[in-house]
């Protein structure tokens, strides 16, 4: 019977376990993120502890400078990397996820080879799925991050035969699987088994446009966990485990989140090479003529007039306005305008940005307080009754030719409704599309007025004219 009973490692285990599911639901939140991210880090605190008193463990010293220089590099970056820069370092740590555990199955593969005895069939798919989802996912991890960072172009990167490609090295992969499970001990299938996958990784995610950004990285966010989970497997840690799991599962949560906040499927947008990454207005118009139209500019000394005397002012933020570091001129305007009596909320689509959640961090950065956050499904109803829609950035997420125009690429994407507001000012530096590579017809309405200039410093003229208001 007492062979039966738990030890203290894997107790432990169990606690660190409860404190990612935990720290994984109050992460749902904007209120009580920050304290989940604290439960779960002490959770994974607590399993490498552990996992470091196991016996099993033999060289501490190598350990120690791994987490030594890893814990100086990690705390560097959270310090140097700009909140605007988290969707790359979201993209890199997610790659970096997928190198760790290839690296543990190609590892393990070598040790049991230096062992002389057979290696058995388990052993061997474990360490193939590890080395398949690692692989893809630190290439792919890295191809978004040189994406987002402007190393690559943003919109899809396509070649002819594309697709096929893809397919007869899929194939060649199983079928070099297939060889090396009969074979076992044959090196050079094995590193090209690795070499597959890590260009499997690339041709991924080329083909994606900047504007799926927030679906990539949530879907590699979960191939990290499914590749953390299979190197579990292979040296057969319970923890490593049930960790990658959970992340893998609430990345393929997320992901479908983010496709039905797009109104696509995750098909579609693996290999629909979708995203024009940014045209001229004139280039990317729908073919509903209006590059043909004109638009109403408005000044900051006006605009501030008709945000200062608003009874009510919803503020949209996009891209736009984290590429700029505008989200605290953005709370500094807010509060001029409540000082004046002006009720003010902010709009929160799903996909603006470049990540999910994206300019939930960046305000949160800014401490605009979360009872004024309002999702696109809270807040679509009440921009009827809105005197002033501020669009700080924000294109293909306001475009009512998502709702109207049904030969545009983005029609039935979920919106938020802007053009519904009794006024809209855009504040944008030119005419140029979204990544879509569609013209925007909130531009033309008779009740829109473009504000031209960089949102930061817009931003900062608005609050200066509000004060004097």
């Amino acid at each position: 019977m007492i062979d039966f009973l738990p030890t203290g490692i894997e107790l432990s285990y169990l606690v660190a376990a409860s404190l990612f599911i935990v720290g994984l639901k109050q992460l749902g939140s904007p209120a009580t993120a920050r304290r989940g991210n604290s439960l779960a880090a002490v959770g994974m605190l607590l399993a490498v502890v552990v996992t470091l008193l196991d016996r099993q463990v033999l060289n501490y010293p190598m350990i120690i400078v791994g987490l030594s220089i890893g814990s100086v590099l990690g705390a560097i970056a959270a310090y140097k990397v700009e909140m605007t820069d988290m969707p790359q370092m979201v993209g890199l740590l997610n790659g970096l996820g997928g190198a760790a555990s290839a690296l543990v199955a190609i590892g393990e593969f070598w040790r049991l080879l230096s062992t002389g005895e057979p290696v058995s069939l388990d052993a061997t798919i474990t360490i193939i799925l590890g080395v398949l989802i690692g692989g893809i996912t630190l290439t792919g991890s890295f191809v978004a991050f040189a994406k987002l960072q402007g190393l690559l172009p943003g919109a899809p990167i396509t070649f002819p035969l594309q697709q096929p490609v893809n397919a007869l090295l899929l194939i060649g992969f199983l079928v070099t699987s297939g060889y090396l499970i009969v074979t076992q001990a044959n090196i050079s299938v094995f590193l090209g088994l690795v070499a597959i996958s890590l260009l499997l990784g690339v041709l991924f995610v080329l083909p994606i446009g900047g504007g799926d950004m927030p679906v990539v990285i949530s879907l590699l966010n979960s191939y990290s966990g499914l590749a953390a989970s299979a190197a579990g497997f292979v040296v057969m840690n319970n923890m490593l485990i049930i960790a990658g799991a959970l992340v893998g599962a609430s990345g393929i949560i997320l992901t479908q989140i983010m496709c039905k906040a797009m109104n696509r499927s995750l098909t579609s947008v693996l290999f629909g090479a979708f995203g024009g990454g940014g045209k001229s207005a004139v280039a990317g118009a729908s073919g509903s003529g209006n590059q043909d139209k004109t638009v109403k500019s408005v000044d900051p000394e006006e605009a501030a007039m008709m945000l200062g005397y608003a009874r009510s002012v919803v503020i949209i933020p996009g891209y736009g306005m984290a590429v700029a570091q505008a989200q605290h001129s953005v709370r500094e305007l807010a509060d001029q305008l409540e000082g004046k009596g002006v009720e003010v909320k902010y709009a929160i689509h799903p996909v603006a940005g470049r990540m999910p959640g994206h300019m939930n961090v960046l305000l949160a950065e800014a401490n605009v307080p979360y009872p004024q956050l309002y999702d696109m499904d809270d807040i679509n109803p009440q921009f009827e009754e809105t005197d002033v829609a501020l669009v700080i950035g924000a294109n293909d997420v306001v475009n009512p030719a998502a709702r109207s125009d049904a030969g545009s690429p983005i029609y039935g994407m979920p919106i938020l409704e802007v053009d519904k507001a009794k006024h809209a000012i855009v504040i944008k530096r030119g005419m140029s599309t979204g990544f879509a590579g569609v013209d925007n017809d909130l531009f033309y309405k008779d009740k829109t007025m473009m504000l031209f200039g960089s949102a930061k410093d817009v931003v900062a003229q608005l609050v200066s004219e509000v004060k004097q208001l």
